[in-house]
């Protein structure tokens, strides 16, 4: 009996409920092959939205304003106004402050913004706040300069969307969530198929019922706090109705409303379990009223964790039609398992006669879940991760780790669970003490049995003396203090009985280890459903590299060969582009006859395109310096890219050329 957490991370070696531990290692160093085979052959996948490209590019410098400024994103997002916004060096409005502009072309994602005309020279701030399609807000900033770079008064924001006092109450409600969705799941289905006589306990009874509690409390939060965290980060937004009205008809806030709905289906299937359920007496009636609440409750629950798979990760990126459901049987496995671990160790420590067999019942079931886990997990981790290097380099594919190291101490736990359910089987019989306020005496040749003394006979009042009686029963103050004392003892009495059993008591120490370590499995889990998935994280980072790359070290030198037709027409161009990087270049051009003299022309122009991006013919009118000598100072290169450099070249009054090429410039 091992736990875990309840989302994609890295599969759980299977712990030896059921197997030697031989073959438990075969199974997961199978486990590990293919995992490394997975990852070996990953492609791109998508979560978290990241900033791929823009116009104009981060640190550039224009020599016109544009008309716009656009974003290209790695996937789609939700934007709304003033979700861009360009701020001026003085800290206004540079926009038009309209709904962006959807730019999409294909598989590209890209909005834009419109300018103001007539903007003045200086340096522009960009501001940008989204919510991707995996339900988490992602923003960031960057400058560029139109004429020249100048001092700003726009800081840019250090903290990140979904941050603050808003962004930690999401994530606690986030981590209620999953923890009473855990413990509604998965008491559930221990009392239905490990332990029918358990739908009567008081203690399981509370559990579930809390567990609806937590999960119920913690979807109304989060729906309350999901404007304020995509959007101002204002606690105080959390009550804002129109704001509220905007979050009903986005995706996530739909799932968050469908998980309401299907919770109050799933109170009347807890009144039912713990209601009549647990008071039918006739066998055949009980077996029919099982199935249905089997059928009922896993519909219910295979509805609520599709909740989580329709908004989150699982629904965008490569193969989602897949991964959905995937992520549903994760969730539902991980419920099974963990909560009926949870269920099991309040049945120890509170019921009075949960059986060996029980145990045995729920050792088969979880290790069927720790299969599907395995397999479930493995596949999500190759769309989180998509190679090796995002396993240790970055933040996500670290926090993996730490949870294989829980993992890995988890499973020795549920070494010695196993040794303690094996040797509880063998004995058949109940494996917990009689609940507070309760008398059970333990049965014959158990260990309790013997270390238990043997009962006092108990005097026959009835022939007793009146005067010898216990003074005590004419001082009720006096008989209080008894009977609290003979409490303690009695209490006292039955935990030295319970405690003389070893096998019960190394049982219920390792399950309590157990879900202490299932609980940090837990946190960590949460902290990776908010975290950057690892290729996402990698693809920001190359693009980031591609932007801020160097420049080329020296100019740009092209050799253009031309013939405009006429008489004398056939000549060479050459190009100088000086210092041949982005901003502000000096362009020289030299012009030789066929016999390698300087040849004079009655104009020469050229122009610059940047195909890929839509940017062009940007103009360059050189002015002449000497006989075949032509420059232009204050050419402006506003991004690094492919650029096609075209010259035309004109001879005479009718003869005239263009020739061009592709260079790599910045």
């Amino acid at each position: 009996m091992t736990a875990t957490a309840p989302h994609f991370g890295p599969p759980p070696s299977v712990s030896a409920i059921r197997r030697p531990l031989a073959k438990a290692g075969l199974l997961a160093a199978l486990v590990g092959v293919v995992f490394g085979l997975l990852l070996a052959v990953a492609g791109p996948a998508s979560a978290h939205a990241a900033l791929t490209g823009s116009d104009p590019q981060d640190g550039a410098v224009v020599d016109t304003a544009p008309k716009q400024v656009t974003l290209t994103f790695s996937e789609q997002v939700a934007v709304g106004e003033g979700s861009i916004r360009i701020l001026d060096p003085n800290g206004k409005r540079a926009d038009t402050e309209a709904a962006p502009l959807d730019l999409h072309s294909g598989s590209t994602v890209k909005y834009g913004v419109a300018l103001h005309t007539g903007l003045p020279d200086g340096t522009y701030t960009v501001a940008w706040q989204a919510v991707s399609a995996d339900s988490h807000p992602v923003s960031g900033a960057f400058t560029f300069s139109i004429g020249a770079p100048s001092e700003t008064t726009v800081a840019l924001p250090e903290s990140k969307a979904g941050g603050g006092l808003v962004g930690t109450l999401y994530d606690i409600a986030r981590y209620a969530a999953y923890a009473g969705f855990i413990v509604l799941a998965g008491g559930a289905a221990f009392v239905l198929a490990c332990w029918q006589r358990g739908a009567g306990a008081r203690p399981l009874q509370r559990l579930v019922v809390r567990g609806w509690m937590t999960l119920t409390a913690a979807t109304l939060a989060m729906l309350l706090l999901r404007n304020p965290y995509t959007g101002s980060g204002k606690l105080a937004d959390a009550f804002d109705l129109d704001g509220l009205k905007a979050v009903l008809d986005t995706k996530p806030g739909a799932a968050l409303v469908s998980r309401l709905l299907l919770l109050g289906a799933s109170a009347l299937f807890i009144a039912v379990l713990f209601g009549a359920y647990a008071k039918r007496e006739d066998e055949r009636e009980k077996k029919d009223l099982t199935f249905g609440l089997a059928i009922g409750g896993a519909v219910i629950a295979a509805g609520i964790a599709g909740t989580w798979a329709l908004a989150e990760h699982a629904s965008t990126g490569i193969q989602p039609g897949i991964a959905m459901p995937v992520d549903v049987l994760h969730l539902l496995a991980v419920a099974t398992w963990l909560g009926g671990l949870a269920a099991l160790l309040v049945a120890l420590y509170r019921t009075p006669d949960v059986t060996a067999d029980a145990v045995r019942r729920f050792s088969r079931i979880a290790f069927g879940s720790v299969l599907v886990v395995a397999a479930t997990g493995i596949y999500q981790s190759w769309r989180q991760l998509g190679s090796w290097s995002a396993l240790t380099g970055t933040g996500y594919g670290q926090l993996l780790l730490v949870k294989v190291g829980l993992v890995a101490v988890l499973v020795g736990v549920a070494s010695v669970s196993r040794r303690w359910t094996a040797r509880l089987a063998a004995g058949g019989v109940a494996v917990a003490a009689p609940e507070a306020g309760t008398e059970a005496a333990p049965e014959a040749g158990t260990p309790a049995a013997e270390a238990a003394p043997d009962p006092e006979p108990e005097p026959d009042l009835m022939s007793q003396d009146p005067a010898s009686q216990d003074p005590t029963s004419q001082d009720p103050a006096r008989a209080v203090q008894l009977a609290r004392q003979k409490a303690a003892v009695a209490t006292a009495e039955r935990k030295r009985v319970r405690d003389a059993d070893p096998d019960r008591s190394g049982l219920r120490r390792s399950v309590l280890a157990e879900v202490g370590v299932a609980v940090a499995l837990l946190a960590v889990t949460t902290i990776l459903t908010s975290t950057e998935p690892g290729r996402t994280e990698e693809e920001a980072a190359r693009a980031s590299s591609a932007a801020a790359a160097p420049a080329a070290s020296g100019p740009v030198n092209l050799t253009l060969p031309f013939d405009t037709g006429g008489e004398n027409g056939k000549g060479t161009l050459r190009v100088d582009i000086d210092p041949g990087r982005t901003g502000t270049n000096v362009l020289h051009l030299w012009i030789e006859d066929v016999n390698g003299k300087a040849m004079d022309v009655p104009e020469v122009k050229v122009a610059l395109t940047l195909k890929s991006k839509d940017i062009g013919p940007l103009p360059v009118v050189p002015v002449r310096l000497t006989e075949g000598h032509w420059t232009s100072t204050g050419v402006q290169i506003p991004i690094a890219g492919n650029w096609n450099v075209s010259a035309t070249v004109r001879t005479s009054d009718i003869d005239q050329t263009t020739v061009d090429k592709n260079v790599k410039i910045g």
